[in-house]
């Protein structure tokens, strides 16, 4: 019942997305994308902790939050000094992703054997 609920709320998403698209300003694409790298993260390690029975609702969406305002405010943080910091959330939330992935993968494999 829980995976039906998930898949049409992934459908309804998709469709939402798609009939009524977000015009977001080239000014701030940059602070959105690095928050979406760290909400994906997030989703990821939440995929992980369910997939080995740790999954925290709590620990899920203050990660997912928190992780995107922290991400978001260092770029803009960055952009104020005149540095690149965004690129330190990149390379933390980027790898933190094949992390969970490739944990993700060996779990599902186990499983499957």
């Amino acid at each position: 019942m829980v995976g039906f609920v998930t898949v049409c709320g992934l459908v309804l998403g998709i469709v939402i997305g798609i009939l009524r698209p977000v015009h977001i300003p080239a000014v701030y694409s940059k602070y959105v994308g690095l928050a979406l790298l760290a909400g994906m993260d997030s989703i990821l390690g939440g995929i992980k902790g369910y997939l080995k029975d740790t999954f925290d609702p709590t620990v899920f969406f203050s990660g997912f939050l928190i992780n995107s305002l922290v991400a978001a405010l260092l770029g803009y943080l960055g952009d104020q000094l005149g540095i690149d910091l965004y690129l330190a959330a990149v390379v933390v939330f980027g790898s933190r992703m094949y992390q969970n992935i490739a944990i993700i993968r060996r779990v599902l494999l186990k499983k499957e054997a």
